[in-house]
């Protein structure tokens, strides 16, 4: 495995790399070209500015990931969110108002937090808040998609607002990608690839990794195809099993090794895409990156978590600042005493660890 691998200076190379292509994107659109150099000179403002919070005492993380509904319109088989009940068919009221979401936008965009991934449930059943992000042209928002609502309204925001990137979620080809997430599916995601890569817009794809696709989703065949329709990122993310009859869809030792062995050389052969895999680099890069060391997670009803995978929390944006938010009780005993560096077997380890994560989130209360 490429233990030397740096997982946070791998990113910042990658994001200097997307603006760059998203100016060669625009440049047949001058004011979208001059938008997107502002928004590099804001990006380099950002990181200032956790620098300065940094060197006063202060750790900011460089993004978030915000889960603006709880809300889903497809049921994946063997998804993670429905299985703990974080993700339902219908949008209960709790969940956070736009206005609260726009709060923690701006407050966002204060502390130096620059890159806010939107996330559900399905994040594009809340068009306002996707209108209104971006307007926040100081933030990039990658919008985690199953891509079944992205219609002509949509590509034209995307269009206008460069700084909302859509990333879909496909499972390899036609059969794999239909049989998880549903007939259909897999047609739509190309018709919306062939969508975006004709009006020069920048997207990428997320892929659920498990032990029957790792090798479809890997393959140079698979993933020149999307190299050829536009698609500048691929995210890998590994299956967490929630119960014992999905277990078997968990990568385990092999295939995480496999998978890192396949990225590092995409990485060197192909590097006109940016690959990364969580949370498989975390175990080259100095841990877990959750609990506000590199992001943290609010849920839709405004519950600060250390991530998607580890749904405990005890603070609420609802009743507190940002800022004081990523300094919860939870998050401190996980950064500070070491837990996020612990050695694990691979995946996840705050899934892994959870009863440790429970009674700490008991401690805090």
């Amino acid at each position: 495995m490429n233990e030397s691998f740096d997982l946070q200076e791998y990113l910042s190379r990658g994001i200097e790399k997307f603006v760059a292509d998203v100016v060669k994107a625009t440049l047949k659109n001058p004011r979208e070209s001059a938008f997107m150099l502002r928004f590099a000179a804001a990006t380099a403002a950002a990181s200032q500015k956790r620098k300065e919070a940094e060197a006063r005492g202060q750790h900011i993380p460089s993004f978030l990931i915000a889960s603006i509904t709880s809300q889903c319109n497809l049921h994946c088989a063997g998804c993670y969110s429905r299985c703990n009940h974080a993700t339902v068919d219908e949008a209960p009221v709790q969940q956070l108002t736009d206005e609260e979401w726009l709060r923690i936008f701006s407050e966002a965009d204060e502390l130096g937090i620059s890159f806010i991934l939107l996330a559900g449930g399905e994040p594009m059943l809340r068009r306002d808040i996707i209108e209104a992000a971006g307007k926040r042209q100081n933030i990039l928002f990658p919008i985690f998609t199953n891509g079944t609502f992205i219609d002509k309204r949509y590509f034209e925001l995307f269009d206008k607002c460069r700084n909302l990137v859509p990333i879909m979620s496909i499972e390899g080809e036609k059969e794999v990608t239909d049989s998880r997430r549903g007939k259909g599916i897999y047609d739509r995601l190309i018709q919306n690839m062939a969508e975006l890569h004709r009006r020069d817009l920048i997207f990428g794809a997320s892929v659920t990794v498990t032990t029957q696709n790792i090798k479809e989703v890997t393959s140079d065949e698979f993933l020149k195809k999307l190299s050829d329709r536009g698609c500048k990122a691929v995210i890998y993310v590994e299956f967490v099993p929630v119960t014992d009859v999905s277990r078997e869809l968990a990568p385990g030792d092999a295939e995480r090794e496999y998978l890192q062995e396949e990225l590092k050389r995409r990485r060197e052969e192909h590097p006109e895409m940016v690959y990364v895999s969580f949370p498989g680099d975390e175990k080259s890069s100095g841990g877990c990156v959750a609990a506000g060391r590199g992001f943290f997670h609010i849920n839709s009803h405004g519950g600060a978590e250390p991530c998607p995978f580890s749904p405990y929390s005890d603070i609420n944006v609802r009743d507190t600042s940002l800022a004081e938010a990523i300094n919860s009780g939870i998050f401190r005993a996980l950064r500070e005493n070491g837990h996020l560096l612990e050695d694990h077997a691979g995946g996840c380890v705050l899934y892994e660890k959870r009863e440790m994560v429970e009674a700490l989130l008991a401690q805090s209360k």
